[in-house]
């Protein structure tokens, strides 16, 4: 190995996806993926600027290019601040790394460590806040629901899917590797359930309901080690798959329901949907972190404020006004006439 192998992004990020985040840090794939697509991302800037991929070295990855990076993943690329401040991340997860391997890059690291997360600031539209988790109402779920044609075999596939996603509350990435052996279907005396294996490889149970059970059983009749969801060419479907099936039914569903449109549709809108409708159906909050996965209870009282807001503003709509106006005082005359006779 020559000394200057070191100079180039390429040694590192070998090292660093291949031997550093799987054996060392022992993180799930999924997580892997993630920081992945983020690194894959800034490589695909710096070569859109004008440099070849071969030739990127550590120094390239600059304190500017980062900023400008960022600034394009939100301009450019409309991603919210939250996917902004994931990528930054990942990026400050790989500085570090090459960082702590070769401690020349310390000061360029320090810099990189530098540029802060964003503040994800709640929209104000007419000087109320707007929620920022979006979510769809039953009758949106409905209207999606109604989409795929289920006289097809790809359009029952997708119904199954989706009412699956409803159902779970699941990611997308964890449908993609969802397998039959994690399905406990038709043993007597037990409700019917499915185990997800989640982030940071946490895995919890959801209930099915019988509709879920029924649409399922003419898809697992197979090897209980393959995936439960297939494409249209038998092989396990991938969680962009499932991603772009949202979105492309999302958009078709937005002909007869408007509103739809207006809520930026993906797996992790049917994820919020879930959440919010087992909350206004009196499930209490526990239940809840615990069918979605969530670490903390603080991450799922976000769907308690949001619709606990909701509530209100419906119910101002409610509220009745006082007909009679109350009159100024410096309209009373005879309260005027009073103060004047003193």
């Amino acid at each position: 190995m020559k000394k200057t192998d070191k100079e180039w992004v390429g040694y590192w990020l070998k090292r660093y996806l291949q031997e550093y985040m799987p054996t060392i840090r022992n993180l799930s794939r999924n997580t892997i993926t993630s920081y992945r697509d983020a690194i894959r991302q800034l490589l695909e800037y710096i070569v859109s600027r004008g440099k070849s991929l071969e030739s990127i070295n550590i120094e390239d990855i600059s304190e500017a290019l980062i900023t400008d990076f960022l600034l394009h993943l939100e301009t450019s690329k409309s991603c919210s601040v939250r996917t902004r401040n994931q990528r930054l991340a990942a990026i400050h997860s790989f500085a570090q790394y090459v960082a702590t391997s070769d401690p020349q890059y310390m000061y360029w690291f320090g810099k990189l460590k530098a540029i802060p997360l964003k503040r994800d600031v709640p929209k104000e539209v007419n000087g109320k806040i707007v929620p920022q988790i979006r979510y769809l109402e039953k009758n949106e779920i409905e209207a999606l629901l109604s989409v795929p044609d289920r006289r097809t075999q790809q359009g029952s596939r997708d119904y199954v899917l989706l009412m699956f996603l409803y159902n779970s509350g699941a990611r997308a990435s964890e449908i993609a590797n969802l397998t039959i052996n994690n399905l406990e279907i038709g043993y007597p005396g037990q409700v019917p359930r499915v185990t997800i294996h989640g982030k940071g490889n946490k895995t919890r149970v959801c209930p099915l309901w019988d509709n879920t059970v029924h649409l399922l059983l003419p898809y697992i009749e197979r090897p209980k080690t393959e995936h439960v969801f297939l494409n249209r060419y038998g092989e396990p479907i991938t969680r962009f798959g499932i991603y772009e099936m949202v979105t492309r039914y999302a958009e078709k569903a937005s002909g007869t329901m408007p509103s739809i449109k207006e809520k930026n549709v993906s797996p992790h809108t049917i994820r919020h949907s879930t959440a919010s409708h087992l909350l206004e159906a009196g499930v209490d909050i526990n239940t809840i972190r615990s069918w979605l996965g969530h670490v903390s209870v603080n991450t799922t009282n976000i769907y308690a404020e949001v619709n606990m807001r909701m509530k209100a503003d419906a119910l101002k709509t409610c509220e009745i006004s006082n007909s009679k106006k109350d009159r100024c005082w410096r309209e009373d005359k005879s309260l005027l006439a009073f103060l004047k006779s003193i």
